[in-house]
């Protein structure tokens, strides 16, 4: 069995699945648990398509750090529906969703699935370090593209796309990158800077769009030289000259906002997908009860048993 490493960026599997599975379903406490029979539903499909011998639920412990915002103050603050100046930031969850968190994170624990996150940081450092330090392939499961910029072909690391829906995944690798966006892994995250992204409050480059992103980056290959050839009226039109002249401001920051971190003190983890003892399979039928995920959880234990 080849040992390949699954990171999943549990927030954006949940809010797909509370968006997209009924909530007909309740737990005997009146909750809704759409959102974690979806989760679980997806795992099991994951393990399964997929075959990773170890697996990590990577958790925005601050889904908009404070750092972020210094930098550029919009960022994600069209989710923000309550802010508190001496922690973190409220992000507009729908009250059902909010209430299944706490069975989302017991049902992971359960299943013997270590949950990460870290201080001050989003899931998506966490993945970018967990990412960079691993010895062996790796697979980022997300519906945010941001995390494209971690593809790396020479160390097997991957993302499985959700956007499109669990029957419609995609692998995302360096060509994918090249044939869709025209630009390499690399590359994204200079891309996604010039071209901004409103999902996230980054405004980008006023004027540049995906393919004058492309174009600036084929030409001169990261921000610094884009930079460097307006100051220098080389290599590009006086339109895009002057574009990018006027970001100067912005383009000394964004990046270090849409850079994912790669470096954080991460406590180590036992992420391998191992047999489940008897009296754990029992505490997952428990809870399985109590929060009525009935064939969500049972197919979630056959794939992840399959794997142990």
């Amino acid at each position: 069995m080849t040992d390949r490493l699954m990171l999943l960026d549990t927030a954006s599997l949940y809010f797909r699945a509370f968006y997209g599975v009924p909530d007909t379903v309740k737990a005997p406490d009146g909750r809704p648990v759409n959102a974690a029979r979806g989760l679980l539903d997806m795992i099991a499909r994951l393990v399964s398509v997929y075959e990773p011998t170890h697996i990590v639920a990577c958790w925005d412990d601050d889904w908009r750090p404070r750092w972020r915002v210094d930098l550029i103050p919009t960022y994600k603050a069209h989710r923000v529906v309550e802010v508190v100046p001496a922690g973190a930031d409220v992000e507009e969850v729908p009250d059902p969703l909010e209430v299944q968190i706490p069975v989302i994170r017991e049902a992971l624990g359960t299943l013997g699935i270590p949950i990460v996150g870290a201080a001050e940081h989003e899931a998506d450092d966490v993945i970018g370090t967990l990412a960079t330090r691993s010895t062996m392939p790796v697979d980022i499961v997300t519906g945010d593209r941001d995390l494209f910029q971690l593809v790396d072909d020479d160390r097997g690391v991957r993302v499985v796309y959700t956007a499109r829906g669990m029957s419609n995944l995609a692998v995302v690798d360096d060509a994918f990158l090249v044939d869709k966006y025209g630009v390499h892994a690399s590359q994204y995250a200079d891309y996604a800077t010039l071209r901004g992204d409103a999902s996230d409050g980054l405004p980008g480059v006023a004027g540049v769009g995906e393919k004058t992103a492309t174009t600036l980056l084929r030409t001169h290959g990261d921000i610094a030289g884009i930079i460097s050839a307006a100051q220098a009226g080389e290599g590009m039109t006086p339109a895009q000259r002057t574009k990018v002249l006027a970001a100067l401001d912005y383009l000394a920051v964004a990046p270090t906002v849409v850079e994912v971190v790669r470096t954080l003190d991460l406590p180590d983890v036992d992420a391998r997908i191992l047999p489940r003892p008897a009296d754990e399979a029992s505490r997952t039928a428990q809870v399985a009860e109590r929060w009525a995920l009935g064939s969500s959880m049972a197919r979630a234990v056959e794939a992840l048993g399959a794997r142990g």
